[in-house]
């Protein structure tokens, strides 16, 4: 599935909610199912800088895709970079550089999130990329 898809899929599944304290179970929900990032990776090298929760996150280049896998210890932050790793895991490094993340202001997420949590998630954004830009520059 390309990341605009998987963006679509997520609009979708939050348009269902009519109200945000459901979206937020919902959010916990999927934090429960991120692909829990090994312990050896839960180091200050791999923690987001900007998040006032600790939020760590690994990534791995896997035939020319990347692989994220995430842990935090706030169950919301969970949710929060387990929707990001759902849409850009398992792609291509180019197409998360190229990517819209419009599909967070779409879900109503920024607006709904405490200036600081929004400030993560921005930072949560901002170090996928990085690590696509990191990883584009192995491929052939």
């Amino acid at each position: 599935m390309q990341i605009k898809e998987i963006q679509e899929e997520i609009i979708d599944e939050f348009s269902m909610f009519d109200d945000w304290m459901q979206r937020y179970e919902y959010m916990i929900e999927l934090g429960k199912s991120l692909p829990l990032i090994e312990d050896t990776y839960k180091t200050d090298d791999n923690i987001i800088k900007g998040c006032q929760s600790k939020v760590w996150v690994h990534a791995e280049l896997k035939d020319d895709k990347l692989v994220f896998t995430a842990d935090s210890d706030a169950i919301i932050t969970k949710g929060i970079i387990a929707i990001l790793i759902r849409a850009f895991s398992n792609q291509k490094p180019k197409d998360i550089i190229e990517a819209d993340t419009d599909f967070i202001d779409k879900i109503g997420l920024k607006e709904h999130l405490s200036p600081t949590r929004a400030n993560g998630l921005v930072s949560m954004i901002k170090q996928l990329k990085l690590y696509a830009v990191a990883y584009q520059t192995q491929i052939k």
